[in-house]
C-alpha cells in the first residue's frame, strides 16, 4: 500500500505468504485470460475487410461493429467488479469467458448488422470480467514489493492481445472468411474459460476481506475508499494518459504513410515494434515502482517524458520524428500498470474489483473518444495540434495526480 493510502480501507497482508510458484502461475493465467479477451475486444479492426466483403457493410457500418465490443465492455465493467468483490476471482473469470465464448460462437451462425452487433456487444460485456478479476489476482497473491512488476506483466495483455489479433485474424479471415476469424477468437476464449475454471485459485483473504474470511468478515462492511479525492485523482490522471497513448496508437501508422511517405507494410512493422516496446515498458515501469517504493512518483516522471516526446512530434522533422514515434508507443503505455496497482492497493481487497472497474471505465471512455476527436482535429488543422493536445493531456495528468509522494509499505 502507500502512505497516502493508509486508513481503514488499506489492503491487509495475506495471512500467509503464498508459494512463489503458485503466485506466478496465477499471474500467467490472469494475463493469458485477458490476452484472449482483448484479442477480440481490441482486435475487431482487423475484421473490417471481412465484415465489408462478407456482410456487405459500408465502412461506417463496419466502424459501428468495431465499437460494439467496447460498448458492451463499458456497460458491464462495474457489475463484474462488484461480482468479483463478492464471489471471488475464479468463477468470475471462468463464467465471463464462457459467456463470451457462447456469444462469439453464436456470431458464427448469424448474419446482418443488428444480430452480429448485439452478439459482439454481449461478448465484449462478458469479456469485461477479466479486467476486474485478474487485477484482484495480482493484489491478493503478490506482496507489495512485487505488485508493481506483477501488474506490469498483467498489463502486457493489451498489446499482446492486439498482437495476437494482428498476426492471426487477417490470414484466417482471408482463408476462411468472417466466420473462421470469429470462430478462432471463440476457441481462444473457450480454452481460457476452461483453464481458469480448472486452475485459478482465489487468493487468501484477510479476516476483513469479505467472502472467505468467516462469518464476522461477511458482517463487516469496509468503508468506501471513495470518501476522499485520492482515488478519483488517480482515475482522472490515468484517463488523461490514455489520450497520448491512443493518439499515437491510432494515428501512428497513418502519420508514417501520409506524412513520412513510408510503405504501409513497413509502417505496420514499425508500429508492431512499438507495441513490443510498450509491453516491455509496462514491465519495466512496474519493476521500477517496486524498487523505489512508489507507484505515483514513476508516473510523474513518465508523464513528463511522454509530454516532452509528444510535443517533440509536433515540431521535430525527418527521421528523428520516427524515432520519437517508436519511443512514444512504448512510454505512452508504460503508466497503465502503475495506476492500476495504485488503485488496487488504495481500494483494498474488499473494494478492488469495483475500483478497478471504475478505472477501466474511465480509460475505455477516453480510448473511445480519442480516435474520432483526434481524427477530426488532424483533418482540420494537421498533426502538430493533435500532438500538442496529447502533450497537454500528459502534463495535465501530472497535475491531477495526488500531491503526496506515495511509497510502498
Amino acid at each position: 500500500m502507500t502512505t497516502s493510502q493508509r486508513g481503514p480501507t488499506a489492503p491487509t497482508a495475506s495471512p500467509s505468504t503464498p508459494p512463489a510458484r503458485r503466485r506466478w502461475v496465477m499471474l500467467g493465467l490472469g494475463t493469458a485470460a485477458q490476452t484472449a479477451a482483448f484479442a477480440f475486444v481490441y482486435g475487431m479492426p482487423y475484421l473490417i475487410p471481412a465484415l465489408r466483403s462478407g456482410e456487405q457493410l459500408t465502412l461506417a457500418q463496419a466502424g459501428v461493429m468495431v465499437a460494439c465490443p467496447t460498448a458492451g465492455l463499458l456497460l458491464a465493467l462495474y457489475g463484474w467488479g462488484a461480482a468479483t468483490d463478492r464471489y471471488g476471482e475464479r468463477w468470475v473469470l471462468a463464467i465471463g469467458l464462457g459467456l463470451a465464448t457462447a456469444a462469439l460462437a453464436g456470431a458464427v451462425f448469424v448474419h446482418g448488422l443488428v444480430a452480429l452487433g448485439v452478439l459482439f456487444a454481449v461478448a465484449g460485456a462478458a469479456g469485461a470480467s477479466v479486467s476486474a478479476a485478474s487485477g484482484r489476482v495480482v493484489l491478493g497473491w503478490f506482496p507489495p514489493e512485487q505488485r508493481g512488476l506483477a501488474m506490469g506483466v498483467r498489463q502486457t495483455s493489451t498489446p499482446l492481445g492486439m498482437l495476437v489479433a494482428a498476426v492471426a485474424i487477417p490470414p484466417i479471415a482471408a482463408a476462411h472468411g468472417l466466420r473462421g476469424a470469429v470462430l478462432f477468437v471463440a476457441v481462444l476464449s473457450g480454452v481460457m474459460a476452461v483453464l481458469t475454471a480448472l486452475f485459478v485459485v482465489d487468493p487468501p483473504r484477510a479476516a476483513s476481506g469479505g467472502k472467505g474470511g468467516g462469518k464476522g468478515a461477511r458482517e463487516e462492511r469496509p468503508a468506501s475508499p471513495y470518501r476522499g479525492a485520492t482515488l478519483w485523482r488517480i482515475h482522472g490522471a490515468s484517463a488523461l494518459m490514455v489520450w497520448p497513448q491512443f493518439t499515437v496508437g491510432a494515428f501512428g501508422l497513418v502519420y508514417l504513410t501520409d506524412v513520412r511517405h513510408w510503405p504501409a507494410v513497413a509502417a505496420g512493422q514499425l508500429m508492431a515494434c512499438g507495441q513490443a516496446l510498450a509491453a516491455a515498458c509496462r514491465i519495466g515501469a512496474g519493476r521500477w515502482s517496486d524498487a523505489v517504493g512508489s507507484r505515483l512518483a514513476p508516473m510523474r516522471v513518465l508523464g513528463a517524458a511522454v509530454g516532452a516526446l509528444t510535443l517533440g512530434m509536433a515540431f521535430v522533422p525527418g527521421p528523428p520524428a520516427v524515432i520519437l514515434l517508436v519511443l512514444l508507443c512504448g512510454l505512452s503505455a508504460s503508466t497503465n500498470g502503475l495506476s492500476f496497482t495504485a488503485v488496487a492497493e488504495l481500494a483494498g481487497p474488499s473494494w478492488a474489483g469495483r475500483a478497478l472497474a471504475v478505472q477501466n471505465t474511465g480509460q475505455n471512455l477516453t480510448a473511445s473518444l480519442c480516435p474520432p476527436a483526434v481524427g477530426a482535429l488532424i483533418t482540420a488543422a494537421g498533426y502538430a495540434p493533435a500532438f500538442g493536445l496529447a502533450a497537454a493531456c500528459a502534463v495535465g495528468a501530472i497535475a491531477v495526480l495526488p500531491a503526496r509522494r506515495a511509497t510502498v509499505a
